[in-house]
């Protein structure tokens, strides 16, 4: 028997296996129960009792043996087969170039900073509306011109079924479960039906905003609005408020800041005026209020918004908007440094 089981450990001193297979008939033949070890094993009740201990060590000494081998060998190829999972062949070729974020992202975080440390909240909503949140929550009746000026994409069977041309539907759905005070801003992607020009998208993004409390008036308005073009801008930074008209504020206008290539003197950036117009705002007007379950006699509020795009053209200098959904990592490299 001490020459079988001699044999037996030169013979799994040198076992391979090619794959899985054949691995697995090696521990059919030396380690299952109708194997060649258990064999041994079961022969060793006629071992003589003088090499019982002798025989014992050496039966021991190839079962361990052979254990050992097997697992290691089991091992190396659960190494390789994991190997071979992390391996994307569709994958681009190393090394790969950190990316970046958008500019757009970037100055939309921004602007949910500055914001978001005056004390307001993040609102959200789908881009998918109806004609209630859209338009005439926000005192757009079915037949106002203004209708014209935000022509949209609708459902040709779902008429009452569009993309918003505004996150102005956010507010609406703040308003319908939420009684002041309210203070949120509403960014997203919005939607327009517009013919695609370096100024004009069909899609683009927009920021608002709005407050609504007991005795909120214009010059909060216009305090909140300085301090976040100063911190958008640059602290040297001035506004002005010209008379505008919209339907959902009253009275409305529109907010221009001081040219921050020129300072204000003049130049071709600002059409030699020394101000470039940034957003809309007013006064959010009570029919709004009313319209959306807030007591117009007990609460008024303020409403801005302003176009992402917009802002980031004025911070970053970029002259096309298409530019902003084109993909040209060229041009996204461009704000490496600004992330």
């Amino acid at each position: 028997m001490l020459a079988k089981i001699e044999q037996l450990l030169q013979e799994v001193k040198g076992l391979t296996a090619q794959n899985p297979e054949e691995l697995e008939a090696l521990r059919i033949k030396y380690l299952s129960k109708k194997g060649a070890i258990n064999a041994l094993m079961a022969d060793f009740r006629n071992v003589p009792a003088e090499q019982k201990k002798e025989v014992g060590m050496k039966l021991n000494e190839l079962k361990n043996l052979a254990q050992e081998r097997i697992a290691a060998l089991k091992e190396t190829f659960e190494n390789q087969d994991n190997s071979a999972a992390e391996l994307d062949l569709t994958r681009t070729a190393y090394p790969i170039k950190l990316g970046t974020r958008h500019p757009l992202t970037i100055v939309r975080n921004e602007i949910i900073d500055i914001f978001g440390r005056m004390g307001f909240t993040i609102a959200d909503g789908p881009e998918v509306e109806d004609d209630w949140h859209v338009f005439s929550s926000m005192n757009f009746p079915a037949d106002h011109p203004a209708r014209d000026m935000q022509d949209t994409f609708f459902i040709e069977t779902h008429p009452d079924i569009i993309l918003r041309t505004h996150t102005s539907s956010v507010q609406s759905r703040v308003m319908e479960v939420s009684q002041p005070p309210i203070r949120v801003i509403c960014p997203g992607r919005v939607y327009r039906n517009e013919a695609i020009s370096y100024r004009a998208h069909c899609f683009f993004h927009q920021v608002e905003g709005l407050y609504i409390d007991k005795n909120v008036s214009f010059t909060d308005l216009k305090q909140v609005l300085l301090q976040f073009a100063q911190e958008m801008f640059g602290p040297d930074t001035k506004i002005r408020l010209r008379p505008s008209y919209f339907p959902f504020t009253e009275p409305s206008a529109e907010m221009d800041i001081s040219c921050d290539i020129c300072g204000g003197e003049g130049c071709p950036f600002c059409k030699y005026t020394g101000w470039v117009e940034i957003l809309g705002c007013g006064m959010v007007d009570p029919a709004v209020l009313e319209a959306n379950g807030i007591d117009s006699k007990v609460y008024t509020g303020y409403a801005f918004g302003m176009g992402v795009e917009r802002i980031t053209n004025l911070k970053y200098k970029v002259k096309d908007l298409r530019m902003f959904s084109e993909n040209d990592t060229r041009f996204l490299e461009e704000f490496e440094s600004a992330n």
